[in-house]
C-alpha cells in the first residue's frame, strides 16, 4: 500500500509549517510571523510507530479574505487565491486532514469558517465520512493555554489535541490518533505486470508518448500544459509480458504554479513514481534539461526507482552530426548522480525510435532483478580495497564479507571493521567497480556496511 497523505490546513499563522517541520524531521518550510509566509504546497516524509506517511503543508485558508479583517488583505488577490486554491486542492488529495488552530488567539470566526469549508470537501464512504479531520490546538505552551483547548469542541471538528509545535508536548496523543485514522489496508490483487510510470513536466509529451504504447489514442493529448490531471493506469501485453503503464499529470516547478486543479497534481505523480518498478523521465529537447527535470530525477532515486531518460521532440531539433552526443553529455553532466541511467531520443509525434522504448525499460526491469554470486562480490570488494584505501582519523577501513542481501533494487551487505569510516568517495568508487562487473543499467544500487 502506498504511503497515506496527511494536509496541514487552517487559517494563516496558526503554526503549520513549524509543525510540518517537526514531523518532517527538518526545517522544510520557511517559518515567519507575517501571515501567508507558505505560499506552496509542501511534502516531506514522516513516520510515526512504523507507519510511514506523507506530509503536506499548505497556505492558510483565509476566509475573511478581502475584508479588511484579512492578515493578508495587503496582499494581491491572485495572491490568495492561488494560496487557497493549493489548500483545496491537498484537501481533495489526502488521505488524513489536521486542522491547525490556535490555542491563544482562541476560537475566531475564521476557524469557524475554515471548519465549515472541511465539512463540504468531506463525502460520506459506507457511513464514515472522508478524509477524517484531526482538530489540532497549537500554541498550547501552558497549563492555561491547554485547557482553552476545550473550547474548540465548539467547532464540531471532534476532540481537540492540544500541542506545541515548537516544544513537542502533545504531539505523541495526536500522531497516535493520526496513524490510527489512516485507510486500513486492503488485500491487493496479485499483479505480476512491470509498472512504468511516465513522469516529467507538463506538455512534455507524456499522454503523446502512451498512447503510441498503447497504440491507441487512450489519452487526451492537448498542447495546453497540465491536460492529465490524475495518474491513470493502461494494461497492455508486450511480447507476452503484462505491463501496466501510468501516465502522470505534470510535475511543475513550485513558483510557476497557476490556479487550477491540472496544475497540483504533483503528489499524485509522486505517488505513482512510489507504486512504479520503472519511471520513464521525459525531458523536453527543445527546453532542455532543467532544475525541475533534476529535481523529479532526485525524487525517482530517493524512491530507488529504475529509470529511463527519454529526450522527446527530438523531430524539432535542427542537428548535425554532432547533436545527439552534446545533448547527451549536458544530461550527464546535470544528473551525474544518476551516470547509470540509459538515455534514448525520440519524437512520440511522429513514432522516432518509440519502438525502442519499452524493450528498453523491460530491459531496465530486467538488470533491476539481477543478482551478483558471493563469490563474485567479495571479489571487488577485495580488489576496491587492494586500490582504493579508506580512512579517517587514522583508522583505515576495512572490508571483510559481503553478499547481495536483495534485488528490487540490488542491495549489498557488506560486514565491516567500522560503518563510519567509508568515505562517501569510496562507496561510489566501489559502486563503480560493482557496475563493471555488471551494469544494473538504468537502476540504483543500494550499499549497506555492517560492523562486524
Amino acid at each position: 500500500m502506498s504511503k497515506p497523505i496527511v494536509a496541514l490546513v487552517g487559517r494563516p499563522n496558526v503554526g503549520k509549517s513549524t509543525l510540518f517541520n517537526r514531523l518532517a524531521g527538518e526545517r522544510l518550510a520557511i517559518v515567519d510571523e507575517v501571515p501567508g509566509t507558505t505560499r506552496d504546497r509542501m511534502m516531506g516524509d514522516s513516520e510515526w510507530t512504523g507507519h510511514p506517511f506523507y506530509i503536506v503543508d499548505t497556505g492558510g485558508i483565509d476566509p475573511t479574505s478581502g475584508s479588511s479583517k484579512s492578515p493578508l488583505s495587503v496582499g494581491s488577490a491572485d495572491f490568495i487565491t492561488d494560496i487557497k486554491q493549493q489548500a483545496f486542492i491537498a484537501i481533495s488529495d489526502a488521505d488524513v486532514i489536521l486542522f491547525v488552530v490556535d490555542a491563544i488567539s482562541g476560537v475566531t470566526s475564521a476557524d469557524h469558517e475554515v471548519a465549515e469549508i472541511l465539512r463540504r470537501q468531506q463525502r460520506e464512504v459506507n457511513g464514515v465520512w472522508y478524509p477524517p479531520i484531526l482538530l489540532v490546538v497549537n500554541k498550547a505552551d501552558s497549563k492555561g493555554t491547554r485547557e482553552t483547548a476545550l473550547d474548540f469542541y465548539e467547532l464540531g471538528m471532534g476532540e481537540p489535541y492540544p500541542i506545541s509545535s515548537i516544544h513537542g508536548t502533545g504531539t505523541g496523543d495526536m500522531l497516535d490518533a493520526l496513524v490510527n485514522s489512516f485507510p486500513k489496508e486492503e488485500e491487493e490483487e496479485d499483479d505480476d505486470s512491470v509498472k512504468i510510470a511516465l513522469v516529467g513536466k507538463p506538455n512534455v509529451g507524456k499522454s503523446s508518448l502512451l498512447n503510441k504504447l498503447v497504440g491507441q489514442e487512450r489519452m487526451i493529448v492537448s498542447p495546453i500544459a497540465g491536460t492529465t490531471r490524475d495518474a491513470i493506469d493502461s494494461h497492455i501485453e508486450y511480447e507476452g509480458i503484462p505491463v501496466t503503464l501510468i501516465d502522470t499529470a505534470g510535475i511543475r516547478r513550485r513558483g510557476k504554479v497557476e490556479p487550477g486543479v491540472e496544475k497540483y497534481s504533483v503528489l499524485r505523480s509522486m505517488k505513482a513514481i512510489e507504486r512504479a518498478d520503472v519511471a520513464l523521465l521525459m525531458i523536453d529537447a527543445v527546453e532542455g534539461i532543467s532544475a525541475q527535470d533534476a529535481h523529479i530525477a532526485g525524487f525517482i532515486l530517493e524512491e530507488k526507482k529504475s529509470t529511463v531518460v527519454v529526450v522527446n521532440k527530438w523531430d524539432a531539433i535542427e542537428k548535425d552530426s554532432f547533436t545527439m552526443e552534446a545533448f547527451t553529455e549536458k544530461i550527464r553532466q546535470d544528473l551525474s548522480f544518476m551516470s547509470y541511467v540509459p538515455l534514448i531520443f525520440i519524437s512520440a509525434k511522429t513514432g522516432q525510435r518509440v519502438d525502442q522504448v519499452m524493450p528498453l525499460a523491460l530491459k531496465v526491469q530486467e538488470e533491476r532483478l539481477a543478482r551478483l554470486t558471493t563469490s563474485t562480490l567479495n571479489r571487488i570488494i577485495q580488489h576496491a580495497q587492494d586500490m582504493h584505501t579508506s580512512s579517517q582519523s587514522g583508522r583505515v577501513f576495512k572490508m571483510y564479507y559481503g553478499t547481495q542481501v536483495r534485488s528490487d533494487p540490488p542491495t549489498f551487505l557488506i560486514h565491516c571493521n567500522e560503518p563510519k569510516l567509508a568515505h562517501f568517495t569510496f562507496v561510489r568508487y566501489l559502486e563503480k567497480q560493482i557496475r563493471e562487473e555488471y551494469p544494473f543499467s538504468g537502476t540504483p544500487i543500494h550499499i549497506v556496511f555492517k560492523k562486524r
